[in-house]
């Protein structure tokens, strides 16, 4: 590698690096205000709230990686260009080819990084995602216990609790159960403890009352007891008994046969090719943000009105190929044989690199080609 590589990859990488951490720091707010909100709303501490956080971070950075190499290409393409170093390098006889070498290594290098984090890092981070979200889902006390506060653990069932002392005594409770759709339930005690004994979770109500009303002929029943054990096991478990995904695996689970996976996932052989190949595309296309970012940049030439022009079209490049990939997923999803559709607006993205670096080289070309028909005709 010359130095004019290594000097020009040295520039790419410390912007990439700028533009990676400014981007992940965006979207972690954003994402973290929601975090935040619903685990501290459902009694977690601070400590969860971070854990889950990290747990989502690879899932954050795989998502701005294109968006960051392709900033990073612009920015250095442009900065090359308005100090003349770009100028000079064609000067010497560095041809387009030539000048986009350290920006393909530079996308080979994220490409890298994509790799890792979508083949290894990110899938053992959604598994244990995964399993964090069902302890926290099966513990009582992250669902109930929470005084002064109506709280609903499931979508019929309501609970509140005015107090809840050091000891764990809930005082004045209040329960309303409307799953069975013929009657609704509504427990009330001045005081109720809960117990938890492996899988099974039990709230025992103590001097209280239990109110039963018939919806089939609006006839209500009262009934006065000194303690009375109520099984919210199923409250607890509710929506968090899930098949493992193939999200979760890592890659070299997946080199098996998938009808094996599509057993153990419960997972159609279209999600898993799709899932499978995305993780080989999803990376290439960081190469393809770098080089279309830089060609485009390229193409334009040096003007004193600037370049956004150039960065807007090529911005609005790589929308349209990230759209395309969005829309190629669900026919694959539809039919495992259609996952050659993952990789054609990578290629289609690479090709239009390509052509724009070939049109710099040959910029006589089309001029050439115009001026032929009018040399036949005289």
């Amino acid at each position: 590698m010359s130095k004019i590589d290594r000097y020009v990859l040295s520039q790419l990488l410390i912007l990439f690096g700028f533009f990676s951490l400014v981007l992940i720091a965006i979207f972690w707010i954003n994402r973290a205000v929601v975090l935040f909100d619903r685990l501290i709303s459902d009694g977690q501490s601070a400590l969860v709230f971070l854990e889950f956080t990290a747990l989502g971070l690879p899932k954050l950075i795989t998502t701005v990686l294109p968006i960051s190499a392709f900033c990073g290409a612009v920015y250095v393409t442009n900065r090359l260009n308005n100090e003349s170093e770009l100028t000079v390098m064609q000067a010497t006889g560095s041809g387009p080819f030539r000048l986009a070498r350290p920006f393909f290594l530079f996308g080979v290098i994220v490409f890298a990084l994509a790799s890792v984090l979508n083949h290894l890092l990110l899938p053992m981070a959604l598994e244990q995602l995964s399993e964090r979200e069902a302890e926290i889902s099966q513990n009582a006390t992250s669902r109930l216990l929470t005084e002064g506060t109506f709280l609903h653990p499931s979508t019929s069932v309501t609970f509140y609790a005015r107090e809840i002392t050091e000891e764990g005594v809930l005082r004045d409770v209040f329960l309303s159960d409307r799953r069975n759709p013929d009657e609704g339930v509504i427990y009330t005690a001045a005081e109720a403890y809960l117990i938890r004994n492996q899988n099974l979770t039990t709230l025992i109500m103590v001097d209280g009352t239990a109110q039963r009303l018939d919806t089939a002929d609006d006839r209500l029943s009262t009934a006065e007891f000194r303690d009375f054990s109520f099984d919210i096991s199923a409250l607890v478990r509710s929506d968090t008994a899930q098949a493992r995904s193939a999200r979760n695996m890592i890659t070299s689970e997946l080199l098996v046969p998938w009808s094996q996976v599509s057993e153990a996932t419960n997972q159609s052989l279209g999600d898993i090719a799709e899932e499978f190949h995305s993780r080989f595309a999803e990376p290439l296309f960081c190469i393809v943000a770098a080089m279309i970012g830089f060609s485009t940049l390229l193409i334009g030439g040096y003007s004193r009105f600037g370049v956004w022009r150039e960065v807007v079209v090529a911005f609005a490049l790589l929308l349209l190929i990230n759209g395309a990939r969005s829309t190629m997923q669900n026919p694959v999803r539809d039919d495992a044989r259609l996952w050659p559709l993952l990789y054609v607006p990578v290629l289609v993205g690479a090709l239009l690199a390509f052509g724009m670096l070939w049109y710099v080289a040959r910029p006589n070309w089309l001029r050439r080609r115009r001026a032929r028909p009018q040399e036949s005709v005289a």
